[in-house]
């Protein structure tokens, strides 16, 4: 089916820029303020109290970010927030409007086309394509289960406009799949159990790249996980990071892929903690570690190589970072909370610098911020 919303149209974008590969070296530098600008927002409606608020996910090379905000009821609903600042919302028809339902956009490319999914009354998961027009289809994985805590979960879009994600079945199993000009291919990846709570998920917001390469991690039977990346004709590499702890709840865990097939993510070791990882197109891993901090968890590494992300301090207080050929910069957004669990969240960044992300304040509440070099 297909409705409008969001109702303002974006302009067309020119495709990403060609990509350099990253060397890492372990260095940290403190944040300056100077040599940036970081705008704060809040997406109009979005909540104001604890678990509320503007959380952005995605941004594209024009500076375009998209997300979703939490209402004062905790139901979801997409928004875009244009280069020039004004955020645009809106909900995909049949979108529930109970807490922990409604409308998640979580990816946008370079020509502004925008993936995600919706969350029914029914709490289904369905997925959901929106172009440049801002006309919305929904569509389903084959296979994907009808009932609550299952459905399709779309969550990456490339510059071709083909889309990534996973479905869960009526079992609760996860699978993959991947749709090119509206043709929808599932997977599994060898190994992958089939129990609920195992199976292939793919990661989400910049999973996907140009050649059409998608990553993510399966979940074994025994509830390891390991990373995998399938190319466009089908064929599944997997991998695990040197580390990763062998336990249930432990492994290898996929967060974002560039146009040169670099990966990023993190590994859970046999203590529980999480380590960063890059790992090169030639197959190898270089651990990324903030100094000093009790996890690290990249998020995303741009066209140029540049990794963003957040770590843990030891008082649970998240702070974001950079990391550009291994030197490390530490950001933390204005406003943000230096309690447990609040602080600042880097979600992306684009091939011109950019990062988007959100911070939690001192009362719990999300508001979204996106920094310029």
């Amino acid at each position: 089916m297909t409705s409008p919303i969001f109702s303002a149209k974006l302009p067309t974008l020119p495709q990403p820029k060609a990509i350099v590969c990253l060397i890492l070296c372990a260095l940290a530098l403190s944040f300056s303020a100077s040599a940036t600008s970081i705008a704060t927002f809040n997406a109009p409606g979005a909540g104001t109290a604890a678990g509320q608020g503007t959380e952005p996910l995605a941004i594209n090379n024009a500076g375009i970010v998209a997300g979703y905000y939490i209402d004062t009821n905790s139901a979801f609903h997409g928004f875009l927030r244009e280069s020039n600042g004004v955020i645009v919302t809106g909900d995909v028809t049949g979108s529930g409007t109970g807490a922990g339902q409604g409308t998640l956009a979580y990816s946008i490319n370079a020509t502004n086309e925008l993936t995600g999914f919706y969350i029914d009354s029914n709490g289904v998961y369905h997925g959901f394509l929106r172009n440049t027009a801002g006309t919305i289809t929904t569509f389903e994985a084959p296979g994907s289960g009808t009932v609550a805590g299952t459905g399709t979960i779309s969550a990456n879009i490339n510059a071709s406009g083909e889309v990534g994600g996973y479905y869960i079945d009526a079992n609760g199993v996860d699978h993959g799949f991947v749709a090119v000009n509206g043709t929808i291919t599932t997977f599994d990846v060898t190994g992958a159990g089939t129990a609920s709570g195992e199976g292939t998920v793919t990661g989400g917001v910049d999973c996907l790249n140009t050649s059409g390469q998608l990553t993510g991690d399966y979940i074994d039977s025994n509830g390891v996980n390991h990373g995998f990346v399938r190319d466009a004709d089908g064929t599944v590499t997997t991998f695990d990071a040197p580390g990763a702890g062998t336990a249930s709840g432990q492994g290898t865990e996929v967060s974002g892929i560039n146009d040169a097939g670099t990966i990023v993510g993190i590994y859970i070791d046999a203590n529980g903690a999480d380590h960063g990882f890059v790992l090169a197109t030639d197959g190898t891993f270089t651990d990324i570690n903030v100094p000093g901090a009790q996890s690290t968890e990249p998020e995303n590494i741009n066209a140029s190589g540049v990794i963003v992300g957040l770590y843990i301090d030891s008082s649970g207080v998240n702070h974001g970072f950079q990391d550009t050929s291994g030197t490390i910069v530490t950001r933390n957004a204005p406003g943000a909370g230096t309690g447990n669990g609040q602080g600042t969240l880097p979600s992306s960044n684009n091939a011109g610098g950019q990062i988007d992300g959100y911070y939690i304040d001192s009362n719990g509440v999300a508001h979204g911020f996106l920094l310029t070099p």
